[in-house]
């Protein structure tokens, strides 16, 4: 299958992730630029505007291991993943799900369809681990293992120009080059419209983090490297991107125990190109 016949096909990502940009990849793609070379996301999560746009020649990154093993697997072994995944559908409820979530299986495959399986019947697609690095969230009320919407083999055919890697945010955009785009989108360490600090995040990704994300976007830039940034539309964040240009966009809440609790919130885009 070519480039040419991909473009033609909606690809939905496989995994539900804690602020992923479906939304943002839907309403806003325009706000990308429209030429450069290859594509770079060290936030990388569901992949949403990824798997949108398919660059083909990608760096995508993340510090979460399972993450990256899962989408190395799709791309290695995508009938693999496949069967694996179709016993978990076969086999799950509660006692199963409880099962799976202590188990640390070692073979990478294995590994993939337990990190896919726990994203799609865990409580609202969360992850969280503890201080011991054991997930740890309780199974939601979701029993779909299987998608109508799964196409593995098709996601690995987008994915084979694709360079995975496990690292920390910094040592993945310092590798960025004049006419690169780099997307990026960190966990968010306040909340949006102003509020305040968000406790779980502050403890995963710090202020600190985000000075020193700042830091590295400002090297790239210097290089020549086309940045845009989505953040938490806060008067302390705006600060750190001044001289960039500056949109706030709308977007519904999503992770929240009841509909009513999620409502629309304000984030930020920060663009130099």
């Amino acid at each position: 299958m070519g480039k040419r016949d991909l473009d033609e096909i909606t690809i939905v990502p496989p995994l539900k992730w804690a602020g992923g940009k479906r939304w943002f990849a839907q309403a806003y793609g325009h706000l990308l630029p429209e030429k450069y070379n290859a594509y770079f996301e060290p936030f990388f999560g569901s992949g949403a505007l990824f798997f949108k746009v398919q660059p083909g020649q990608a760096y995508l990154s993340d510090i979460n291991e399972e993450l990256i093993n899962l989408y190395g697997v799709i791309k290695a072994e995508p009938d693999e993943l496949a069967r694996k995944l179709s016993i978990h559908q076969r086999r799950h409820d509660s006692a199963y799900y409880y099962s799976v979530r202590s188990s640390r299986p070692k073979v990478a495959s294995s590994r993939a369809a337990r990190t896919l399986y726990l994203n799609r019947t865990c409580w609202n697609g969360l992850y969280r681990v503890n201080l011991k690095g054991e997930f740890n969230v309780p199974k939601g009320s979701k029993d779909n293992v299987m998608l109508p919407t799964d196409n593995f083999s098709l996601l690995s055919s987008v994915l084979q120009e694709v360079n995975f890697d496990c690292c920390d945010f910094e040592s993945a955009i310092d590798r960025s080059g004049k006419g690169d785009f780099m997307f990026i989108d960190p966990p968010y360490t306040v909340a949006h419209n102003n509020n305040g600090f968000i406790k779980y995040n502050q403890n995963l990704f710090c202020w600190d983090d985000q000075l020193r994300l700042r830091d590295a976007i400002l090297r790239a830039v210097n290089r020549g490297v086309k940045v845009l940034v989505t953040n938490a539309a806060h008067e302390s964040v705006r600060a750190l991107y001044s001289g960039f240009d500056i949109l706030n966009i709308e977007r519904a809440g999503v992770i929240a125990g009841t509909n009513a609790a999620r409502g629309r919130y304000m984030e930020m885009v920060a663009r130099w190109y």
